[in-house]
């Protein structure tokens, strides 16, 4: 039944499982994740439908990923994707409500989305994260994707000016080709701000740079989380035969959804 288990010898006592959410009890799971996530601990402003639940109208047509923990049975890490068919039912991916997506309109039918990444406090840690990458590379793989999108947010708390550090850090090494740029809807000031403090970068960020991912061009601020959002874009013909090898081999026995 579940995809992959491990046991975290990061955290003693805790067994880690993954796999796609089955039922609309287990999306509502990772829906109360997010919200602890999202609105009570970073402070998001986010039109809640239901009280302690982040729901919107993208959920019905993504595959939620969740690990759990199987001696609590509580969900600690979640993840949701959207392939290029569900997005065109709904008229397009998340992404193109921050972003201007025209040059990249020719891979959609490639590509997928991955968003609203969240993990309990408790629980951020390397074997979590990887469990989640690993399902997303699995999925890409059984589907014959080849790209995957997704925005990595950068708070805002300090007023932008980490986030404008940070690309401008990153940029220089990781800024995509011309022909795979974005532009945002709602830009951040880059010119207002300082962009040269030591950054902090977000370990989401690190994780997708380090698979070898493209930052798409300048960030979009976005009010209603209050963070800084990069597009990033992974063709996995990037990503590295070492990551390659450690997130395809993790779940050979792994049931994909259709």
């Amino acid at each position: 039944m579940f995809l992959q288990q491990i046991q975290d010898t990061q955290g003693a006592g805790k067994k880690l499982s993954l796999h796609f959410a089955r039922s609309m009890s287990e999306i509502l799971e990772a829906q109360r994740l997010r919200y602890r996530v999202f609105v009570e601990e970073m402070g998001a402003r986010l039109d809640v439908r239901e009280e302690g639940v982040d729901s919107d109208i993208f959920d019905p047509f993504c595959r939620h990923l969740l690990v759990r923990d199987e001696f609590t049975n509580e969900v600690v890490g979640t993840y949701r994707i959207l392939d290029s068919m569900q997005a065109r039912k709904i008229g397009g991916f998340y992404s193109d409500d921050e972003f201007d997506l025209t040059r990249l309109n020719h891979l959609r039918d490639s590509t997928v989305e991955v968003g609203r990444s969240c993990v309990h406090p408790d629980y951020r840690n390397g074997a979590t994260i990887q469990l989640l990458w690993s399902g997303i590379a699995q999925y890409m793989q059984a589907h014959h994707y080849q790209y995957l999108i997704g925005c990595a947010s950068i708070s805002m708390t300090d007023g932008g000016h980490n986030a404008a550090s940070i690309f401008e850090k990153v940029k220089g090494r990781s800024l995509s080709p011309a022909e795979y740029r974005v532009f945002p809807r709602c830009a951040l000031p880059l010119d207002a701000l300082n962009c040269q403090q030591e950054p902090a970068i977000p370990p989401l960020l690190k994780g997708y740079l380090r698979l070898g991912a493209y930052v798409c061009g300048d960030p979009a601020w976005d009010p209603d989380f209050n963070t800084a959002d990069l597009l990033m874009m992974l063709p996995l013909s990037r990503m590295s035969t070492r990551y390659e090898r450690h997130f395809m081999k993790k779940n050979q026995a792994m049931v994909i959804p259709e």
